[in-house]
């Protein structure tokens, strides 16, 4: 297998580093130079890190495949059992807890911890070079804390510190390659060389390995092959219809990205084999596990469904704990150098395909006082990095000649009807193209007549909104709303336009909603000509909190944000199937967004394609794709952006109407009290019969 020559190969250059710092770490565990109450600390993190020595250790030897299933399943529990929800609360992973023990320089020393723990998945990919250089940070702070009374809270920050500047390089490049280098083919490895029907492939990614892996790669080895084969190709061609529709050239393109969920491996390993047929290779990189990477909680990349989701909210900001200018600057340009190491790669990237996965258990997250924040300077220096790295981003990874398609499917922890919703949701996903196709552009037609939009919520719902539309030049030829089948968005069933800005007006509201794998109660957003002016939401009894997690989760720490995209959502199946199950509080937003209308706040769906020509099947060009923020991507690109786009959906039953009024105040009522009343779209409603 390619990858692991690759890696002995670039493991030689560290081993001697490795086996010195291992060396000093053994030694550590047996040591009493440090005084408690931090001595109990050290031996646990050294232990800690020479349990995943001796996995590393199986890895090299090739000897993790020969272990049984009983065998693999303890060893990932042990290395996985500090930070699962029983014994969290006492882990020195857990803030709270750390900061209880060692007050402030508790959390320096829980920073540490967390960004040691990645290493499980770097032993598991048999990388020596993460595994040194947190290694040698470790020792570095240790000998601190044996200099007894001469060291300082801000020697041990400035260590971190160093350390940050020094391998920030060596960290973004080794990521970037990720994205873009077909070589670096360890998950491709075990997907393509096990037989996945022996379920200790499962162990070989050094994910945490919990039921809904095992019973998910269970159920679907229980398919039969023709079920799994129409369920990658449904995904598959989806990709491929998304560069036809836009009419790019997937010829030119040689690697596409797959990011799933580990368990659905049966699937992707014929999607491989359909994208080898289209001539692309896969690149399948893992959700980032080091701060200077990851993006607060977020999960970009392939994973489990994870030990403990507290422990991933918890350390979200980490990199606030040595991130100034001088650091952003450094990150920056390491990311541009990374880019330019790998521009011809870049150039032959098709984009990414995601198999996304609903059913989880509600997170609702304990707000810490003591978890590392971002203050105020650094969420600037956070936005900033984000827009300039994007800008970085597309200058080699065109928008306009790149594409990506979205599926998504229940796991098991869905509930014991797991397998009625998961073909129900084959079903959904589906769902005939053409029959929408139809029915949406009745939708359109109407909409195409309109100056503006009102959204009025029933009930609890107290939604409040004038959307105003583009203003079509040419009727005949050009369209507002792009009518979206089941190509890159699956499944079927939207309506979709970048609204003016100017003129929007009103109240945004929501009951309950799940945004990012984060619950939001009585969500409220307040726009005035299209910009958010206020937010808030009942999730915490202090307001402050609340207005806290809806800008670091929904603003992404910016002070506000435009509506992206006004859509109403067709597929009234899936808003059945979610009500007779009662899954509401579960279904993904990609789903979600298809059962009611959704408003987008941060940048549009057109985002850095906006120059690339787009049709709807009547041929009339869409024109609506910016709006007076995305504009300024034509004299000043750095405002333009915010690098983020989060889809927020009213459902059927908390929605009044939908109303379209032209300019001569005539209005035409789309949708009203949650059943759709223009003529021409009377089959949507047959799903709720």
């Amino acid at each position: 297998m390619r990858y692991r020559e690759l890696m002995k190969e670039e493991n030689d250059d560290t081993r001697e580093r490795y086996e010195l710092a291992l060396e000093r770490i053994r030694s550590i565990q047996t040591e009493d130079s440090v005084k408690e109450p931090y001595r109990d600390y050290f031996k646990t993190v050294a232990a800690f890190i020479d349990k995943v020595a001796l996995y590393l250790n199986l890895v090299e030897e090739d000897s993790l495949g020969k272990l049984t299933l009983e065998e693999l399943a303890e060893k990932n529990h042990d290395l996985y059992e500090d930070i699962l929800p029983d014994n969290y609360e006492e882990s020195y992973a857990n803030p709270t807890y750390i900061v209880k023990q060692f007050g402030k320089i508790g959390k320096l020393l829980g920073y540490l911890y967390a960004e040691i723990r990645g290493m499980i998945v770097y032993a598991a990919e048999g990388r020596l070079f993460p595994i040194t250089i947190y290694s040698e940070l470790f020792i570095e702070v240790y000998n601190y804390f044996e200099e007894e009374d001469e060291y300082t809270y801000k020697d041990v920050k400035r260590a971190i510190y160093d350390f940050n500047m020094d391998y920030c390089s060596d960290i973004i490049d080794y990521r970037t390659r990720e994205l873009l280098d077909e070589d670096l083919s360890f998950a491709a490895d075990i997907i393509e060389s096990w037989d996945l029907t022996d379920l200790r492939y499962l162990y070989q990614f050094g994910e945490y390995i919990g039921e809904n892996e095992i019973k998910i790669a269970s159920f679907l080895n229980s398919l039969p092959e023709e079920e799994i084969k129409a369920m990658a190709f449904t995904y598959t061609d989806g990709y491929r219809r998304g560069f036809m529709a836009a009419k790019i050239d997937l010829s030119r393109k040689r690697t596409v990205n797959i990011r799933y969920n580990i368990g659905f491996e049966r699937m992707v390993k014929y999607a491989i084999h359909n994208f080898a047929q289209m001539g692309l290779k896969p690149v399948i990189y893992r959700t980032a596990v080091d701060s200077i990477n990851r993006k607060q909680h977020l999960r970009i990349g392939y994973h489990s469904s994870g030990p403990n989701y507290q422990y991933d909210y918890d350390h979200r900001f980490d990199i606030g704990l040595y991130m100034d200018k001088a650091f952003h600057d450094r990150r920056l340009q390491a990311y541009k150098a990374a880019f330019e190491n790998y521009k011809d790669k870049a150039a032959l990237y098709a984009g990414p395909a995601l198999i996304q996965v609903f059913g989880e258990k509600n997170f609702a997250p304990k707000a810490k006082e003591e978890v590392i924040k971002l203050d105020k300077r650094q969420q600037k220096l956070s936005i900033a990095f984000q827009r300039d790295s994007n800008m970085v981003y597309y200058q080699y990874i065109k928008g306009d000649e790149t594409s990506f398609t979205i599926i998504a499917y229940p796991i098991t922890e869905i509930g014991d009807k797991f397998e009625e919703i998961f073909r129900e949701t084959v079903r959904v996903n589906t769902l005939d193209n053409d029959t929408y196709k139809g029915i949406q552009q009745v939708i359109i037609d109407c909409l195409d007549k309109g100056e503006y939009v009102r959204v009025k919520g029933s009930g609890r719902n107290h939604t409040d909104l004038s959307v105003m539309l583009y203003e079509l030049k040419n009727p005949e030829k050009e369209t507002i709303f792009e009518n979206c089948t089941a190509d890159v968005n699956i499944p079927v069933g939207e309506v979709f336009t970048s609204p003016k800005l100017t003129g929007t007006n009103g109240t945004l509201h929501v009951s309950r909603i799940f945004l990012n794998g984060l619950e939001y109660t009585d969500l409220s957003i307040t726009f005035k000509d299209g910009m958010i002016t206020d937010y808030s939401c009942g999730n915490f009894k202090s307001e402050e909190e609340n207005k806290r997690y809806m800008k670091e989760n929904i603003l992404y720490n910016q002070d506000t944000l435009p509506i992206g995209e006004f859509a109403i959502g067709t597929n009234t199946t899936a808003y059945v199937m979610a009500g007779k199950y009662g899954i509401w509080d579960k279904l993904p937003i990609l789903i979600a967004e298809k059962t009611g209308p959704h408003f987008a706040v941060g940048d549009t769906c057109y985002k850095m394609s906006e120059e690339l020509d787009l049709f709807n099947p009547d041929g009339k060009k869409i024109v609506a794709k910016d709006n007076e923020v995305s504009i300024l991507r034509k004299s000043e690109i750095e405002k333009a952006y915010f690098n983020c786009h989060t889809d927020i959906t009213i459902p059927y039953d908390e929605l009044a109407e939908i109303t379209v009024v032209e300019k001569s105040g005539k209005e035409t009522v789309i949708i009203k009290d949650g059943r759709f009343v223009l003529a021409g779209t009377e089959k949507l409603n047959e799903a709720f019969m």
